[in-house]
């Protein structure tokens, strides 16, 4: 690991108050009236497909002064492309004859930004559904100033429609799990020193999902710190209206549970492990068990249907004694347990592309 501190001499504090607004509901991205120049040192790589107005206000929250920003596109079939254009912002049109997955994405990002820029220390990775929250870029060098251990660092995504559909918010609460400190993984926006990038390989463009968790883990074993800062970091659109999609978005956090554990396994890793066997335990071994055992046991065996509830009121609990809201804690459990059974379903889809040797092929779940 190159343990080099970025000595940008940023001196914004790094728990600075959330700067981004929300107005009758709707996001509003306010721009920084005067931005560092330190901030020609940091580069962007977004990736999107299809995501038209959310492309628009992305691209439009980066501030002033960043050394290069790079949009990698998938394959839309609306206006993104001519968009970011528009923006003057370097675009980077994937050959969607070879499968897609949103590490691969973030590699061709990242390379061409070198080819850019090559006077880029550290590059901030950020999903095109979301947009930066004022202030953030400066917090994040300000932390990787004062740590040199640290390479990569994460703060709180929040959702911007969070009321707009019980979807939206359980998606707000799960942003909000990890507390300030350091971290085991990050989701998929975060800033990380290019040399660690470099140093590492990037990401595994084989993953399906959970791309982000795994190149996390891959940083701390090349003896890198995460750090999770108290600052607001991006404005996500879930844009989640329907079951279907919900649990199409389950259904992909299983699959990334099935492939992240079994590749770490391989090397004595057991990240995710307990994550998967849970997923298996309650979504498809419980209900495979009760009606298998039913003869056998008179019947007995359909008791454990009673689990589900002590399970969810038990999480629930949990929840109320960290200070959630008993509405959000409610929300929360019953999500947790109804997840397990697309989870399931995903751990076991990714073991069978295995078996038959065959990769996986992206998972989306917006209209």
């Amino acid at each position: 690991m190159d343990a080099r501190a970025l000595r940008f001499g940023v001196v914004a504090s790094v728990g600075c108050p959330p700067q981004s607004t929300r107005e009758g509901g709707k996001f509003r991205a306010s721009m920084a009236s005067a931005v560092p120049p330190q901030l020609a040192h940091i580069g962007l790589v977004v990736i999107g497909r299809n995501e038209g107005e959310r492309l628009a206000r992305c691209l439009r929250s980066v501030p002033q002064g960043v050394g290069a920003v790079v949009y990698v596109d998938s394959g839309s079939t609306d206006d993104s492309v001519a968009l970011a254009r528009s923006l003057s912002v370097e675009v980077v049109e994937l050959d969607m004859s070879v499968p897609f997955t949103a590490a691969r994405g973030r590699n061709a990002g990242f390379a061409r930004l070198q080819e850019l820029e090559r006077g880029v220390e550290a590059v901030q990775f950020v999903d095109g559904d979301c947009a930066l929250a004022e202030g953030w870029l400066v917090a994040a060098l300000s932390a990787l100033d004062a740590r040199p251990d640290v390479v990569a660092v994460w703060g709180r995504r929040r959702e911007m429609a969070r009321e707009a559909t019980p979807f939206n918010r359980l998606c707000d609460l799960e942003w909000g799990q990890d507390a300030p400190g350091e971290t085991e993984a990050f989701g998929g926006d975060v800033m990380v020193r290019t040399a660690a990038v470099v140093a590492v390989g990037g990401y595994d463009a084989r993953m399906i999902a959970g791309e982000d968790p795994d190149f996390a883990v891959r940083l701390r074993r090349n003896g890198g710190r995460l750090l999770r800062i108290d600052a607001d970091m991006t404005w996500h659109d879930a844009d989640m209206h329907t079951i279907g999609q919900w649990w199409r978005r389950a259904y992909r956090c299983g699959y990334a549970y099935g492939q992240v554990s079994a590749k770490h396994a391989e090397d004595g890793g057991d990240f995710w492990r307990s994550e998967k066997r849970r997923a298996l335990t309650w979504g498809l071994a419980v209900p495979i068990a009760i009606p298998a055992l039913a003869a056998p046991t008179l019947g007995a065996s359909t008791l454990l249907l009673g689990a589900y509830p002590l399970r969810a009121a038990r999480l629930a609990l949990r929840c109320r004694k960290q200070g959630w809201g008993s509405g959000d804690a409610a929300l929360w459990a019953t999500n947790c347990i109804g997840a397990s059974f697309p989870e399931a379903l995903g751990v076991a889809r990714y073991y069978w592309d295995r078996v038959r040797g065959r990769g996986g092929r992206i998972i989306e779940y917006k209209r």
